[in-house]
């Protein structure tokens, strides 16, 4: 029997079989109408992982979709493409969550855009249709990292969803209007749960619903960014970059960077757990150190880049601090459970194993500014002769004396480097420090 004619016969004896599901996937029953009901994109976009010649834009969705962005340099799209979610071989689907990467885009460039999703029916692999399409009315734009883009970052940290404090802080950043903003760490507690990073990330219980659609964000996780079982998977929410934009050895480290902005070098770290591998309480399922390993290979030759190399000045971030002066705190390095009685606490203030592998890297290439987080309270530790890296600490995330919040803001004015500390309880300016060229 030629093999035409032995599928024709086959589909009909199926059917009289009582085989309606091949019979469906042919298109030969009539299939139930679906109810399309409410609005399909639940958020405002939030542009992610920063840099010069890409931008991640993520925002969430009520329903099964594809998601995608319109982008272009005319500030009525009539010159946008359209980039769908996902990778090279598929577009992405999900109920919950959009991710767009945008890549091949100008340095220091001013982009137009507005998000878009279809609603889509997927019954099985050969049983998938559009069923609706909705697009945000709003046209956002952002600018583009670059040498050429004379501008300013922000950082805050430590916000643990506290709502009152964040949103104060939000205000305040959208008052400064940075270039970016710099995300310092335990934006999370321990989060079990997708929906819960969702209201953390992308759609937060707070009246200020577009936060990063026009600002784009940098992301340095802090401790607490890892911790729960949903954390472990960050990157639902918060992109890595995509593999054009990072080197085959550094695949895992899709949240490091290394931006140009005008005259500034930002370099992003990550400190990860302030307790050792070892303690108990991780069960053997952490593996901090070779990831701060792979990391300080990927700082050595993140230096002398030359976009970052040749920048007059350099500014470093991370969550945990790389230097303290207080003998009685834990430096995170006590095998094998993070206790020993030299110490008031069983978790690090700050992370000797990473100052000993990054300090000197940073040192060497003269950065100037080291800013971080973790301890809930703004201190400054100025330069030192075996350390030129001044340190900053931002605050904490609640609304109080000694742990309030706070806005660090950079910017190049007069030749210098300057740094304004934002205390965002009194809503004065806490401090203000210049920096000169490196060189």
């Amino acid at each position: 029997m030629k093999r035409r004619t032995f599928l024709k016969s086959s589909a009909v004896l199926a059917a009289a079989a009582g085989a309606p599901e091949l019979v469906k996937a042919a298109g030969r029953l009539p299939e139930a109408r679906e109810e399309i009901s409410g609005k399909l994109i639940a958020s405002a976009p939030v542009l992610q992982n920063f840099a010069d010649t890409s931008i991640g834009v993520t925002f969430t969705v009520n329903a099964l979709a594809n998601g995608y962005v319109l982008m272009g340099e005319k500030p009525d799209l009539s010159d946008a493409r359209k980039i769908l979610c996902g990778g090279y071989r598929l577009a992405d689907i999900d109920e919950r969550v959009i991710m767009v990467r945008v890549t091949g885009l100008k340095p220091a460039t001013r982009y137009y855009y507005r998000i878009g999703a279809d609603r889509i029916h997927y019954g099985h692999g050969y049983d998938m249709k559009i069923l609706g399409n909705e697009e945000d009315p709003e046209i956002y734009s952002f600018t583009t990292a670059g040498a050429a883009l004379d501008g300013s970052f922000c950082v805050i940290n430590d916000t643990h969803a506290h709502w009152n404090g964040l949103s104060k802080v939000l205000d305040k950043v959208a008052e400064l209007s940075p270039s970016c903003v710099v995300w310092n760490g335990d934006a999370s507690n321990s989060e079990e749960t997708l929906e819960n990073q969702i209201r953390i990330f992308l759609d937060q219980p707070m009246e200020r619903k577009d936060y990063a659609a026009r600002t784009p964000y940098l992301f340095c996780p802090g401790n607490h960014d890892s911790r729960g079982r949903a954390n472990r998977h960050l990157e639902r929410v918060w992109m890595y970059r995509q593999p054009e934009e990072r080197d085959v050895r550094d695949w895992d480290l899709g949240r490091n960077f290394a931006v140009r902005l005008g005259d500034m070098a930002l370099i992003g770290l990550d400190t990860a757990e302030d307790k050792v591998d070892t303690n108990p309480i991780f069960a053997g399922l952490f593996k901090s150190k070779e990831y701060r390993e792979a990391q300080t290979v990927w700082l050595r030759d993140a230096l002398v880049r030359p976009e970052i190399a040749s920048a007059p000045f350099l500014v470093a971030f991370c969550h945990i601090p790389l230097f303290d002066d207080d003998p009685t705190h834990n430096p995170g390095d006590v095998y094998p459970n993070d206790t020993d009685p030299r110490y008031s606490a069983d978790f690090a203030y700050w992370q000797r194993t990473c100052a000993q592998m990054w300090g000197p890297l940073l040192h060497a290439a003269g950065c100037q500014v080291l800013i971080t987080a973790h301890m809930h309270a703004y201190k400054y530790f100025a330069p030192a002769p075996d350390r030129c890296w001044a340190q900053l600490i931002g605050g904490g995330p609640r609304l109080e004396e000694i742990k309030y919040p706070t806005v660090i803001e950079g910017k190049v004015a007069g030749g210098k480097l300057r740094i304004t500390v934002h205390n965002i309880l009194s809503g004065q300016i806490q401090d203000e420090f210049s920096f000169a060229r490196r060189f």
